[in-house]
């Protein structure tokens, strides 16, 4: 796969399709390969370029340092005070403009999933003149209020503990197992074990995570600068998803003029096979919206 520098950091990206350029942004811990295959064949059937890439400290990308999320920030967290991380979201949202860059994409539809659908917003407030349409999937606004992990999740993930990350299959254990307690009740454990095993082989930054979960709650609550983006916006958010609770969705419709809100009964947080070409069709249907590209 092809790799750029910009802002500091080499990315890793993958580039297919001959449409309107689509920029894909994974979310905490994954990886471009997170991004279901049959979900980005449908985008490029419908007309997209589509672009994905890993962000900094996650799959082939440069691995940052500094210290990630530490036990004292939880409760921070939950106090609503800020905590410190070596960089944050709008970090990560100028790394995703400068691939654009490099690239020579003036403008772009923008999709982003759970913190990626943070960065998409960043990416979004930050350089308007660059977003042609936004989709922020499974996601929230910054507010701490709102699509906030479920109590009962928290506690299961903290027993659990962290796997020992030079032990492979405690690791692809324990993300099996994390894939099910945030996947909807589609869950197929069979195509999420082999999703998750080839993750794992191909990359395994903990302390990267780490550190992406320390520049989510380092960075602002967006809603203020919500209310004055005017791209065409979809929402896209699951009823049972237990990590970022449907109310993070609802509070970032209501905070960007004209939203579309579109939520599924049986999504967690996940991307459910049966509702891929539903979210696809969505996202050309707001892409649609958007005027001619300068």
């Amino acid at each position: 796969m092809p790799k750029v520098v910009t802002n500091g950091v080499e990315l890793e990206y993958v580039d297919r399709g001959n449409g309107d350029p689509l920029l894909l942004v994974m979310g905490l811990g994954a990886q471009l390969t997170s991004w279901p295959d049959g979900l980005v064949n449908t985008l490029i059937a419908l007309g997209f370029r589509v672009i994905a890439f890993d962000n900094r400290d996650s799959g082939l990308s440069t691995e940052m340092s500094g210290s990630g999320l530490k036990r004292g920030d939880i409760l921070k967290v939950l106090l609503r005070r800020p905590v410190s991380a070596p960089y944050q979201l709008r970090d990560m949202a100028a790394d995703a403009v400068g691939l654009l860059d490099e690239l020579g994409i003036k403008q772009a539809h923008v999709v982003g999933a759970s913190m990626g659908g943070m960065i998409a917003q960043e990416i979004t407030i930050g350089w308007p003149n660059r977003v042609q349409s936004l989709t922020s999937i499974m996601s929230n606004t910054g507010d701490r209020r709102n699509g906030m992990i479920d109590p009962k999740l928290a506690l299961k993930l903290r027993r659990q503990g962290d796997p020992n990350p030079n032990d492979r299959e405690a690791m692809i254990e324990h993300s099996l197992e994390v894939w099910k307690w945030i996947s909807g009740p589609t869950f197929n454990e069979a195509e999420a074990r082999e999703f998750t095993t080839a993750g794992i082989d191909r990359a395994i930054r903990v302390e990267g995570t780490e550190r992406q979960t320390a520049a989510i709650f380092a960075s602002r609550d967006r809603t203020a600068a919500l209310r004055l983006v005017r791209t065409p916006t979809m929402v896209v958010h699951g009823l049972v998803d237990p990590l970022v609770r449907p109310s993070g969705g609802e509070a970032t419709a209501r905070a960007i003029p004209d939203a579309r809100l579109l939520m599924f009964p049986e999504m967690g947080h996940d991307l459910p096979e049966g509702r891929w070409s539903e979210i696809a069709g969505a996202i050309r249907q707001n892409a649609d919206r958007a005027p001619l590209p300068v």
